[in-house]
C-alpha cells in the first residue's frame, strides 16, 4: 500500500511523533527544524556534528533517541550535502534516504521537516509532492512471490506527515495518486514472466476498469487482431504458447473532446526470438513490458485524480519466444496499416507490436499520441540510466514533455528524428525493414514508428535505460509514470 501522507503545523520540539526527520548540511549548518531541536535539547546535534558522527554528507543518516526537551521518541538527521548545492534533486535524495532508514525502524509513522528547506525555484506544493513520491518509492517492497511470513508484532512504517501549511495538502492528493500509479507499474514489472503474461496484464486492466467507475475496457484476442490485420504484432507472438492480447482502456472526463492517447510496449518476456539474446542478463527481459506498465500506471493515476480530459491507453501484450512457429529473419509481415515489414532481426520486436497498436489507437481520433517502450539498447548506450530518450517532430510537444520530466525529476532528453535517418530502413523486399543497421539504433527505431503516426501529434519515449534498475536485486522504477501524469496535469491547468 502507498504511504499515507498528511501535513502538520506542529513545532519540532513539541511534535510527539515516533520519529522526526530533520537535515544537516556538510558546512556544519543545520536546517531550521534541526536547529530548534538542537537548542531545546541542549546542543545534542551540535555535539555529534563536532565529533564527526553527523557529517551532513548526502546519503548519510543518524538516529538520535530520547533527546531531552524533545517530545518525539527519535530524531533522524539526514545529510543534505553542501548548502550552496542544495537543489531539487538533493531534496528528493534526502527524502529517499530518510524513508530508507525509517522503514527499517520499529515505527508506523514519522514527521518530516525537510519540506521546510528552501529549494531554488520550487514552491511548497512542489516540495511536498516530490518528497512524498521519493519517500514512497523507498517504502515500496516487493513481496508477491516470497513465502508468506508470520505477521510481525513490530510496527511497520506506513504514514508520513510533512511540515507545511494546511492549504498545501492538495499537493499530497496528487502525490498519492501518482505514487499509486508508480507502485502499480513497479509491481507489474517486478512480477516474474510466468505470472505476468499477456493474459495477466489484460486481467489487471479489466480489474482497474471494474474498480474505477467511468473507465471502459476492451480486450482483443488473437482472432480479433487477425481480423484487423495486425500481422506485425501477431508475428512477434507466434513463437509463444502464451497468446497475445491488445488492451484498450478509456477514461472520459471531458465530454466530446479529442482524447490523449498513451501506448505502451508490453513484451512480457523477450528472449529475442530466433535471434536469441545472450544468456547473461536475459532474466531482466521480464522488464520488457515497462512501457505497458508505465502507461497503465499513468492511466490509473489520471483516473484517481479524476482529470478533466479524455484519455485512451492501449497496450499490445505479447511474449517473444523462439518456438516452432516463431517468425524468422527475412520473413515479411503485413501491418494493420497495410505497410509491409521485412524482419531482419526478431529481437527488434517492440516496434513491430507498437506499429499495429499505433495504427489501432488512431480510431479514437486522439489529439496527441505518446508511446513508451523499453525499445533499444542503443538508447541506454547514449543516455545511460538517468534520462529517457524522447523523439518527436513536434517541437511544442517535445517542450511540454521535457518540462514535465524536469518538474518531476523523471527527465527525458530529446534525440533527433530527422528524415536523413529513414533511408537506413530501406530494403529490397518490403516497404520497410525492422532495423536500420548498427548506427543510431534508437533513432532509426523512432523513425520506424514515425511511419505509422503520420498526420498525428506523436512522441516516442525510449525508456530502456530508465524502466528498471539492473542487477539481481534490481527493481522496476515505475518510470515514466511521473512524467506522463505531469504532462496530463499540465493539460488541465
Amino acid at each position: 500500500m502507498t504511504l499515507l501522507f498528511e501535513v502538520t503545523q506542529d513545532a519540532p520540539e513539541t511534535c510527539a511523533a515516533p520519529c522526526l526527520v530533520v537535515g544537516a548540511f556538510e558546512d556544519r549548518v543545520l536546517s531550521a527544524a534541526a536547529l530548534r531541536i538542537d537548542e531545546k535539547s541542549g546542543g545534542a546535534i551540535t555535539r555529534l556534528v563536532d565529533s564527526g558522527d553527523i557529517s551532513g554528507k548526502p546519503g548519510s543518516t543518524h538516529v538520535l533517541f530520547a533527546l531531552p526537551g524533545i517530545a518525539a521518541a527519535r530524531v533522524l538527521v539526514v545529510g543534505l550535502g553542501e548548502i550552496g548545492k542544495f537543489d531539487a534533486a538533493r531534496l528528493a535524495r534526502a527524502s529517499a534516504d530518510a524513508a530508507r532508514t525509517l522503514k527499517g525502524l520499529p515505527l508506523d509513522r514519522a514527521v518530516s521537516y525537510l519540506t521546510e528547506l528552501d529549494v531554488p525555484g520550487k514552491d511548497t506544493a512542489w516540495k511536498l509532492r516530490t518528497a512524498a513520491l521519493a519517500s514512497d518509492a523507498q517504502a515500496y517492497k516487493y513481496t508477491a512471490t516470497f513465502k508468506p511470513k508470520p505477521k510481525s508484532s513490530q510496527a511497520e512504517f506506513s504514514a508520513l506527515a510533512f511540515a507545511a501549511p494546511a492549504s498545501a495538502a492538495a499537493a499530497l492528493a496528487q502525490a498519492t495518486a501518482i505514487a499509486d500509479g508508480v507502485r502499480f507499474a513497479r509491481e507489474l514489472g517486478n512480477l516474474p514472466p510466468n505470472i505476468c503474461t499477456p493474459a495477466y496484464i489484460a486481467a489487471q486492466a479489466q480489474k482497474l476498469a471494474a474498480d474505477h467507475p467511468g473507465v471502459g475496457c476492451e480486450i482483443l484476442d488473437e482472432a480479433q487482431m487477425r481480423k484487423l490485420g495486425m500481422g506485425a504484432l501477431l508475428g512477434v507472438a507466434a513463437g509463444s504458447a502464451n497468446a497475445p492480447r491488445l488492451i484498450a482502456l478509456q477514461w472520459n472526463g471531458a465530454g466530446e473532446a479529442a482524447p490523449y492517447a498513451l501506448v505502451g510496449k508490453g513484451v512480457t518476456f523477450d528472449s529475442g526470438g530466433i535471434n536469441i539474446k545472450p544468456s547473461a542478463g536475459m532474466e531482466e527481459m521480464k522488464f520488457d513490458m515497462g512501457g505497458a506498465a508505465g502507461v497503465l500506471g499513468a492511466f490509473l493515476a489520471a483516473v484517481k485524480l479524476k482529470l478533466k480530459l479524455n484519455l485512451v491507453c492501449v497496450v499490445p501484450a505479447v511474449e517473444n519466444m523462439p518456438g516452432n512457429n516463431a517468425q524468422r529473419p527475412s520473413d515479411v509481415v503485413t501491418t494493420m496499416s497495410g505497410t509491409t515489414v521485412e524482419i531482419l532481426n526478431t529481437d527488434a520486436e517492440g516496434r513491430l507490436i507498437l506499429c499495429d497498436a499505433l495504427t489501432f489507437v488512431q480510431k479514437f481520433k486522439p489529439a496527441v499520441i505518446i508511446d513508451a517502450a523499453t525499445l533499444t539498447g542503443a538508447c541506454v548506450v547514449a543516455l545511460g540510466k538517468h534520462a529517457s530518450g524522447l523523439m518527436t517532430k513536434d517541437d511544442a510537444l517535445a517542450s511540454e514533455l521535457l518540462a514535465a520530466g524536469e518538474a518531476t525529476l523523471d527527465r527525458a532528453w530529446r534525440l533527433p528524428l530527422w528524415d536523413d535517418y529513414q533511408s537506413q530502413l530501406d530494403t529490397g523486399y518490403a516497404d520497410v525493414a525492422n532495423i536500420g543497421g548498427k548506427y543510431a539504433g534508437a533513432i532509426t527505431a523512432g523513425c520506424f514508428l514515425s511511419r505509422f503516426t503520420e498526420g498525428f501529434r506523436w512522441a516516442h519515449l525510449d525508456i530502456a535505460g530508465t524502466a528498471w534498475e539492473e542487477g539481481r536485486k534490481g527493481s522496476g522504477t515505475g518510470r515514466p509514470v511521473p512524467l506522463l501524469v505531469q504532462y496530463l496535469l499540465d493539460r488541465v491547468g
